[in-house]
């Protein structure tokens, strides 16, 4: 489980049985202490209150015993909560189609040329491959690293090679190069004349030749 989701999974347990306890405190004996020490770095994120003396003393004559540690969401973390519940995220392929594809993780350079790449595909002669705007829609960031996570095809791997490729060739070659260094592919201009599906689909138009005499 990635940084983000272990977050996500802390605040919708203190959020439900917040709820469930009708004061909206989570208390020191429905979290053992590693949860618990979760939960105190969340609150340096102000995702997480934590319970002062007073709101201690208060709780303690709620629940008949001493109250030594309890927290709750604060209006940040029930935000984050329904941003993060909501928002679409990519999951690992099942069954077959998971052994045809390949967990690829890519900076934020690369991820924003990629979605440059994938929102020019009506006008590109050799657009995205078939599935790849959807990778890239739906793919998740893991904050902690600082990367975008997809599944992707041999062929959605060459496109994401080709739109690099086109990054290189407009401005900066680090994407490209870290790509082919990271997974081994590269999109080459030779090969690809040869084999216009090594660029991830054929060329708009039928065959992949200039049209030129």
């Amino acid at each position: 489980m990635r940084s983000w989701e272990k977050a996500l999974a802390v605040l919708e347990a203190l959020c439900e049985r917040g709820q469930a306890a009708g004061h909206g405190w989570t208390l020191d004996t429905e979290l053992l202490p590693p949860h618990q020490q979760q939960v105190n770095a969340l609150e340096n994120e102000g995702l997480v209150e934590l319970a002062c003396r007073d709101d201690r003393a208060e709780l303690s004559v709620l629940e008949g015993r001493p109250v030594r540690w309890a927290a709750r969401l604060t209006p940040y973390g029930h935000d984050t909560l329904a941003y993060g519940c909501s928002r679409p995220r990519a999951e690992p392929p099942s069954g077959g189609a998971q052994a045809d594809r390949q967990v690829v993780e890519l900076i934020p350079s690369q991820m924003a040329a990629l979605r440059v790449f994938v929102g020019l595909a009506d006008q590109l002669q050799v657009p995205p491959a078939d599935g790849l705007a959807e990778q890239v829609r739906t793919a998740s960031c893991d904050h902690g690293i600082k990367r975008w996570r997809l599944y992707l095809t041999p062929e959605q791997m060459e496109s994401v090679a080709y739109g690099l490729w086109l990054h290189r060739m407009t401005g900066s070659a680090a994407e490209a190069n870290r790509f082919a260094r990271e997974y081994g592919v590269v999109h080459s201009p030779a090969r690809a004349s040869n084999s216009p599906s090594a660029a991830g689909a054929a060329p708009r138009g039928g065959t992949g030749g200039s049209g030129r005499g």
